[in-house]
This record gives C-alpha cells, sequence and structure tokens, in this order.
C-alpha cells in the first residue's frame, strides 16, 4: 500500500486509486422503503387474521351441538344460578360447607354418647357406643354361637 498522498483534481481531497469508499453508507430511502413493506406486512398480517377468525367463527357456530334443555329455558339469564340441589361451596350457595362438616361431626359424636330410650315398650334403648362394646366384648352378640374354645 502507499504511503504517498494523492491529490484528486477536485477539491484538493487526498485520493488513493487502490482505496475505495463510499461517500454515504446508508441511503436513508432504502430504510423508509424497508419501513413502507414493513408496515405493509404488518396491515395485511392483520387484515389475514381478522379472515381467520371470522372464518373460524362461523364454523364453530354451525358445527355447535345446541345447548340442553335446562340452558335453553334460562334464556339470556346466564347469571342465574342451577336448580338445587347445588355442590356446596360454588358461588351462590349459602351454606359453608366446613360449618356443614363440623355441626354433623358434632351431632353424631352427641348421639353416640346420650343414653335414651328409643322404644321403652319393646325394651330397645340407646347407649353410648363404648358402653355397648363393653356389653358385646362380656357377653357377646345375641343370636349368635358362642365361639369353641381352643383345647
Amino acid at each position: 500500500m502507499s504511503t504517498d498522498l494523492h491529490h484528486g483534481a477536485a477539491g484538493g481531497e487526498p485520493r488513493n486509486n487502490d482505496v475505495a469508499f463510499e461517500q454515504a453508507d446508508v441511503h436513508p430511502a432504502t430504510i423508509y422503503w424497508y419501513l413502507g413493506a414493513l408496515g405493509v406486512a404488518v396491515v395485511l398480517s392483520y387484515v389475514i387474521c381478522i379472515f381467520v377468525l371470522r372464518v373460524t367463527t362461523k364454523i364453530a357456530v354451525d358445527y355447535d351441538t345446541p345447548p340442553p334443555a335446562i340452558r335453553q329455558q334460562m334464556g339470556s339469564a346466564y347469571d342465574a344460578l342451577p336448580p338445587e340441589p347445588r355442590l356446596q361451596g360454588v358461588p351462590g350457595h349459602t351454606e359453608d360447607p366446613q360449618e356443614d362438616l363440623r355441626n354433623k361431626r358434632a351431632a353424631d359424636v352427641k348421639a353416640n354418647e346420650t343414653t335414651a330410650w328409643v322404644d321403652q315398650t319393646a325394651g330397645i334403648a340407646q347407649i353410648p357406643v363404648s358402653e355397648a362394646m363393653k356389653i358385646i366384648a362380656e357377653k357377646g352378640l345375641p343370636g349368635a354361637p358362642a365361639s369353641a374354645e381352643k383345647k
């Protein structure tokens, strides 16, 4: 490579015949053309998406099964709750499932620990479960054959 400076005819700028460069590295017109093409591509993709959405929606509506009879009776009131019995804990159900479970367990414990007559004339009584287990352990079940003792 030559280190000699060569002066061009115009402007007196140094020139070297072996080295070339562009006056402007980027042409703004090219960038504007790319941006315009990108904008057109975005708009076309939006139009295609709308077309695909409408076609698939029409297909879904055409091949969709009719709603069940209860939904047809409700009409446009989709916010209405279905008829009872509903599962506990769903929106619109006023009872608390945990409270119901606590109440049931308390009632079961109370029923298992009380003593009362069921039918006094027939001699049927309600006794606590722990007492009934002791009686059965001592006397055995009524009407069951006595177990043979092992020899």
